[in-house]
Parts: C-alpha cells; structure tokens; sequence
C-alpha cells in the first residue's frame, strides 16, 4: 500500500463492534445493490472473481485477497455487473468513538481532543479503505469462524463472534504489522511506552534520547505527528492522569500524589492539574465524595 492510500483510523476505546456478517455469491450478471446512508461500516473480503463497486466518485474493481471498507455515511454503488462468478465475505459494524478517514501518511488526531472523554490514552485503530491483505487466507478462517457463530444459541454467539471480530480487527490494523508501520508511528510508540514506564522519574529529553537511541528533535516531531503533543506534553498529560486515579482510589494528601506521579513542584501539579481538568485536585476528589 502507498502512501497516498487512505486509511479509516478509529479512537479506542470503546473498539468498533460486531453487528452482522455473511458471505455473498454472484453469478455472471450480477451486482452489488446501490445504497446510501447505510449507518453501518461495511467491509468486503473478495474471495475470488471480481466485484466492481463505487463510493461517491471513487471506484474499485476488487479481485481475490483484497478489501474494502465502506464508510456508513457515504454513497455506494455498483459500478457495473460481475463478469464472472464471484464470491466475497462482508461483515457490518458501527463504532460509539469518534473515526476519521484521512491519507495513510497524515497524521493522526491529537489526544487533546480526547482528554475529556477518556481517563487513559486511546489507541488509535488504523483500518485501510482498499488493501491487499497480507494474509487472505487467516481473514477467510475468521470470517467464517464469524458466520458459525450466527447459528449458535444467543448467549454463545456474542461471545464467540466479538472474540472472532476482535482478532479480524487485531489482524487488519495496519499499526500491528511492522510492514505497513511508519517509521514515525514506531518511534512514537516506543516513546510513548517509555514515559508511561518512566512518568514518575525526573525524565528528561537527554534520558529520553538516550533510552531510545533517536535525537530528541526526531523524538518529538514523530510524538507530534502521531499523539499530537511534545514529549514533555504527553508526560505532563499522563501524570496528571495517573494522578486522577490515585485520587480515587486512594486517601493519600495531594502533595504525596504530586509527588508519586513525578512533579517535585507541589504548587505547579496543583495549577497543572486545575488548567487541565477545571477543578483543583481536592475538588476533583471530593466531587467523588460520599461526603460532597
């Protein structure tokens, strides 16, 4: 896959979920029906033959071992009839997050936009809107292990089918395999699980540099470019993050906490963390008081 092909990257949690999934034979003749507003993602895993098939002004004839994820607000189509016999899984699915379909190669959106919403940082899940899957034949095993489970009690289907969905997805995020992983996301992420192991440390952008063998400069326009945040602004978030659940699940004094997660300046963690959440650290504890 270029660089210039578009990915449909997902903020998680919560994960994308599973709603249905089948899998669809054409005869010579046949076509893909035409639909708009669908309100679902709908994926196709080609089989064999050829499938030609349109989104708005975009349009892809698909053969076997490739993809193609359809977006639930878009326009699709069919381009014109199958040629040939033609065989292809698709499976539908929905997200509560917020997604986004963006070029391979931009960057992803920052974590400021979710710090709000979540307490942890979110993994961003990288989908392909049309790919050659590098392992067709594993893709074909989980969607049939999918399509199985359509036919078992209630109760066994959505545990068997999520698990089976969740390795589809595990499989297809293009930020699993090394292959398609940018050199930028790879420093990004070795970055980022340094601080996360390192937060309560005096880190500093020598030992940063040092840990990960990169220029601290390349450190931080690569953290930029994926997380949206320096370094020093993804520490300071991560801090203050881990402070909130200290907070709540403990009944130790502020500056002890302050101290736990890596600031020396008790003041500066108190004005930090207000700047960033609103509220003090003692009125974000007791706004989870019994007691409030």
């Amino acid at each position: 896959m270029n660089k210039s092909e578009l990915i449909v990257a997902f903020a998680a949690p919560p994960a994308p979920y599973f709603i249905e999934c089948g899998k669809t034979v054409y005869a010579p003749g046949d076509q893909h029906p035409s639909r708009k507003q669908l309100g679902l993602f709908d994926l196709i895993i080609m089989e064999s033959g050829c499938l030609h098939i349109g989104e708005e002004d975009t349009e892809w004839s698909l053969t076997a071992g490739q993809s193609l994820l359809l977006r639930p607000d878009l326009y699709h189509y069919s381009v014109k009839p199958c040629e040939e016999a033609t065989s292809f899984y698709w499976i539908h699915f929905q997200t509560a997050c917020e997604w986004r379909e963006v070029p391979e190669d931009a960057p992803a959106w920052g974590l400021e936009d979710h710090q709000r919403t979540f307490r942890a940082a979110p993994y961003v899940l990288h989908l392909a809107k049309h790919w050659d899957m590098p392992y067709p034949e594993e893709t074909f095993r989980l969607m049939n292990r999918l399509i199985a489970a359509n036919g078992e009690r209630q109760s066994s289907a959505f545990w068997n089918g999520g698990q089976a969905f969740e390795e589809l997805l595990r499989m297809m995020d293009l930020r699993q395999l090394e292959q398609y992983a940018s050199p930028a996301v790879t420093v990004a992420e070795k970055a980022e699980a340094y601080i996360k192991n390192h937060y309560g440390t005096q880190l500093t952008s020598r030992t940063l540099s040092e840990a990960l063998h990169y220029h601290y400069n390349y450190i931080t326009r690569c953290m930029k470019q994926v997380y949206g945040m320096t370094p020093g602004e993804y520490l300071t978030f991560y801090r203050l993050e881990q402070a909130k659940l200290l907070l709540l699940k403990t009944e130790w004094p502020i500056a002890e906490i302050g101290r736990a997660v890596g600031f020396e300046n008790i003041p500066y963690f108190s004005n930090s963390f207000a700047a960033r959440n609103g509220v003090s650290p003692r009125q974000f504890r007791q706004s989870y008081s019994k007691q409030a």
